[in-house]
């Protein structure tokens, strides 16, 4: 028997190939189908059953195309309604693979449909879990995101998590292994560890909704208190998971097109497509193509993708560095941005030498703030971060702007003011001040540099103390 988690950092995501005697079991793929092939083919297997454990709302997965490919079956637990075939499991229904078998433990509560796959060895003893988002190591899955059904809420969706981990998953031993889908930096969770596995016993022990004392009513009220909105593109990509999509192949050679920087620009206007600049941040800030949006492959690339551009069919024109084309297609269809045209061919470099039209953003790092800082401390901060980050210690007089919410807050802000942006590290800052400079915003000055440099340096921090808390 051999598992092994195949895990995307850029996403949080994990992936696991099954093997035993000759067959294996895919669970939950990423889009690409081409790493499940490879190592198939390199194992001499034969790839039997895809397994899903709900209908995935932070990425597209690639079932359908992977089962086109092996002929292997799509299995969903209980409650899976789709467009296209599939098996939909019973609770306790179990599946041979090789010398070793896999039961269905339906396990709702993040989602209606989610499934626990539990993986028997080859004696029939309990080995692992594949707990999707109804476990993470630290926290459990949200129960907000699930489409809405009826009168279905939250509160219902926690209590049928309580229950699920209670009646089917707290009930095993102590050493069978937790595998989820997710870890830290996934919006799939809370407060998930950096950990992408652990043994069930310290789960129980560690993970604060496996409190044995913790009551219904307690679970309810922590796992719902605190959620921040999620990314709009999360019930987008549920629905092409449910309904489909179109193949990953069609999508990397409509997208992987090298255009010259005159064809480039006819596509932009023809196509009204939004220019995505994925380059290294400072060298987005040097010198890039007028209205491009800035959002590196360096950073949590596909999350803020799918956060801050609501059009999934959105033509898309991709300026990256030499090389990184292909990648940038395939990351964009991760989330379900399937409609990429084309790139810039020879990068940005060629689009200076054709002598074409350019703009900048400028930026200063953190002693040059510094000493604009101690000239006029009544400068306009911008700050970036996540309204929790803000909240621990920012700037003082500084405005809280997150990115997450950049539309909803741009009516704040004046075009005819300056403004400092700033984030933890330069990455949010740029993205927010490309987005804004794209709408007309001209008087930004972008701050590389990390928070830590700011709050140790002379200018003024402050925590935010909730009013109910003064006397």
């Amino acid at each position: 028997m051999k598992v092994e988690q195949i895990y995307t950092g850029c996403l949080a995501q994990g992936a696991y190939y099954i093997e035993s005697n000759g067959e294996a079991a895919i669970i939950d793929p990423l889009r690409e189908t081409e790493p499940y092939l490879r190592k198939a083919q390199d194992n001499g297997t034969e790839i039997k059953y895809i397994f899903e454990t709900h209908f995935h709302a932070d990425f597209v997965s690639g079932h359908l195309d992977l089962a086109k490919k092996t002929g292997a079956k799509i299995v969903y637990g209980p409650k899976a309604e789709t467009t296209y075939e599939k098996h939909t499991a019973k609770d306790g229904e179990i599946f041979k693979l090789g010398n070793v078998s896999i039961k269905i433990l339906h396990t709702p509560g993040h989602t209606p449909e989610s499934t626990t796959y539990l993986l028997l060895d080859e004696n029939g003893k309990e080995y692992a879990i594949f707990t999707g988002d109804t476990l993470f190591i630290g926290d459990v899955g949200r129960p907000d995101l699930a489409q809405k059904k009826g009168d279905l809420t939250k509160e219902d969706l926690a209590g049928w998590l309580y229950d699920s981990l209670r009646e089917k998953i707290m009930p095993l031993p102590d050493d069978v292994l937790v595998y989820p889908a997710h870890g830290a930096g996934s919006a799939c969770g809370k407060n998930m560890s950096k950990d992408t596995w652990d043994t069930l016993g310290n789960q129980k022990e560690f993970n604060y909704a496996l409190r044995a004392d913790m009551t219904r009513e307690e679970f309810i009220k922590e796992v719902t208190d605190g959620l921040l909105p999620p990314p709009q593109y999360f019930a987008k990509n549920a629905k092409m998971n449910k309904s489909g999509y179109e193949s990953i192949d069609v999508v990397m050679e409509r997208g992987a097109l090298p255009l010259s920087p005159r064809a480039f620009e006819a596509a932009a206007n023809e196509h009204d497509a939004l220019i995505l600049d994925v380059r290294d941040k400072a060298e987005f800030v040097k010198g890039f193509v007028p209205n491009s949006i800035f959002i590196g492959l360096d950073g949590s690339f596909a999350p803020w993708v799918g956060a801050l551009i609501p059009d999934l069919m959105q033509a898309i024109l991709i300026v990256a560095p030499e090389g990184k084309e292909e990648e940038t297609v395939k990351r964009l269809a991760r989330v379900g941005y399937d409609n990429a045209i084309g790139y810039l061919k020879g990068g940005y470099k060629a689009w200076e030498t054709a002598g074409m039209e350019t703009d900048r953003i400028e930026t200063i790092d953190i002693p040059q703030l510094v000493q604009t800082y101690q000239g006029n401390d009544k400068i306009n901060i911008l700050d970036v971060r996540k309204p929790g980050e803000w909240e621990a210690e920012h700037i003082k007089d500084g405005q809280s702007f997150p990115l997450d919410f950049i539309n909803e807050k741009m009516s704040e802000i004046k075009k005819d003011k300056q403004y400092y942006m700033h984030c933890r590290s330069g990455y949010r800052s740029t993205i927010a001040a490309s987005i804004l400079k794209a709408r007309g915003f001209e008087n930004l000055i972008n701050i590389h540099g990390t928070f830590d440099d700011i709050s140790g340096s002379e200018i003024p921090t402050t925590a935010y103390v909730c009013p109910s808390t003064l006397k």
